[in-house]
């Protein structure tokens, strides 16, 4: 894995929809481009394409349990771009059911501050150390 940041600016806003399982059926501008995907290589692939290996189950495990029971949760995520550098997003997922019935997930995400970002660095290693 590459070490290389990629910044977001200030005015990013990632958004990313899926269906019930995780698969991707949308994705804006933002994501693509911090992520290095195009929306063709998007669409249709598991979310789980931009998860960081830094990143413990329990962060997801915990996110999952949440909006399955149409909660919204929120939380820290570490991301992988395509060419193997890394994002820091402050993310809220939120569970919806459309007007023919399927449900889905909306994630909506924007930069995370260097003094989050150290402190979730942190709590993740720990955590992954659990593991």
């Amino acid at each position: 894995m590459s070490s290389n940041e990629t910044q977001l600016s200030e005015y990013a806003f990632l958004v990313s929809e899926t269906n019930e399982k995780g698969i991707i059926t949308f994705a804006n501008n933002d994501f693509c481009e911090i992520a290095g995907f195009t929306l063709d290589e998007l669409i249709g692939k598991p979310h789980n394409i931009v998860r960081h290996e830094d990143m413990p189950k329990t962060a997801f495990k915990d996110l999952w349990e949440t909006v399955k029971k149409g909660e919204i949760w929120t939380g820290y995520v570490k991301n992988r771009t395509k060419d193997d550098n890394y994002y820091w997003v402050f993310a809220t997922v939120y569970p919806f059911e459309s007007c023919d019935g399927e449900k889905g997930y909306l994630s909506c995400r924007k930069k995370a501050s260097k003094e989050e970002i150290e402190v979730y660095e942190k709590l993740y290693k720990s955590l992954k150390e659990e593991e």
